[in-house]
């Protein structure tokens, strides 16, 4: 059964139909903004992939994929769960140059996700990757990237807002951004959980770009699970927003420069994930056959639920929930789409 957590007091800024109003506007809005802002162009996306070429995202390596079988090739196809690699491949496709990118609209289903007040098993964002020189893989460059991004959210808020007039009842996000490693954050708070360092630091300093996920700390786990075959551990993140409603941190991207030949080596050797390599993008990237990217994802019913103010994602998208969940938020008011 998921877990739902009901707001005392909470109710819906919008009704139902400018619920509906409200998200065709932030998902416009913001993929035009972004597209301007970090030179992006629209690609078709796949909903699935063939199993054997390895394009899918693992995730943290323990997630069972939706797989089947297709009668007239004789091959097994998964539906994805996110594009990190289809669209480093995708670029090269395109003959995309430095500068350049392209996003696309990913469909996806998860469905060894934990259903909460966030996760549902469809996942819908904007997956979006650039083509970048090799004096770009630099934190700086990282950095100036995720201000890009909280600005396209900030000017997609108040545009929200001028539009929407209840929502002035809720607190506008600032374009500023705090930046801290998964190492500084963990010395900051030895003693908490992940997720606990997480809710103090952004309960404190607001909208913040945890660093560098993935790799060992010197407790000897990592902050979080992070797949070794497309981010650079060393030049990566989330954006974590604070999420009002809810009272805790809120993760609406999840980004970073891509991994080079030699950074793939080292992490998959340290991820115990050498058997990859012998799968065609794989062996693409260890050749140096990819172009340098850097890329992400961003929470399209994420972004939604957090301009709106929402309690429940399952107010800003369609998925499948338990009877109780259901009954939750039937009794305190919350409409499930």
């Amino acid at each position: 059964m998921s877990q739902v957590f009901i707001p005392e007091g909470y109710k819906p800024v919008l009704g139902l139909y400018d619920t509906q109003r409200a998200i065709g506007n932030v998902k416009h809005l913001f993929a035009d903004t972004l597209c301007k802002t970090l030179n992006l162009h629209r690609v078709s996306a796949p909903l699935f992939l063939e199993a054997s070429t390895g394009l899918n995202d693992d995730l943290n390596g323990v997630e069972r994929k939706v797989t089947f079988d297709i009668k007239d090739t004789g091959t097994e196809a998964q539906v994805v769960q996110s594009l990190a690699k289809w669209k480093r491949q995708a670029l090269r496709d395109y003959d995309f140059h430095p500068g350049k990118g392209l996003y696309c609209d990913m469909n996806a289903i998860r469905r060894d996700e934990e259903l909460d007040n966030l996760h549902s098993i469809y996942v819908d964002q904007w997956d979006w990757e650039k083509v970048i020189l090799p004096e770009d893989r630099t934190i700086d460059y990282l950095k100036m990237t995720v201000r890009a991004i909280v600005s396209a959210v900030c000017a997609t808020e108040m545009h929200l807002h001028a539009t929407f007039p209840a929502l002035y009842a809720l607190p506008l996000h600032t374009p500023e951004v705090t930046f801290i490693t998964s190492q500084e954050l963990e010395d900051l708070y030895p003693d908490l959980t992940g997720k606990e360092r997480e809710n103090a630091f952004v309960r404190e300093n607001g909208t913040t770009f945890l660093m560098q996920i993935g790799k060992k700390l010197r407790s000897g786990k990592p902050h979080d699970g992070r797949a070794p075959d497309y981010d650079d551990w060393d030049l990566n993140g989330d954006i974590l927003f604070w999420n009002d409603t809810l009272q805790c941190s809120y993760e609406l991207s999840s980004m970073g420069i891509r991994v080079t030949p030699e950074s793939l080596d080292r992490q998959l050797t340290e991820a115990g994930c050498d058997d990859r390599r012998s799968l065609p993008f794989h062996k693409a990237l260890l050749a140096g056959e990819l172009p340098l990217t850097i890329g992400g994802g961003i929470g399209q019913s994420r972004l939604c639920m957090l301009l709106l103010g929402s309690a429940h994602i399952g107010e800003v998208q369609a998925s499948v929930w338990d009877p109780e969940t259901r009954r939750a938020c039937r009794e305190a008011g919350i409409p499930l789409l």
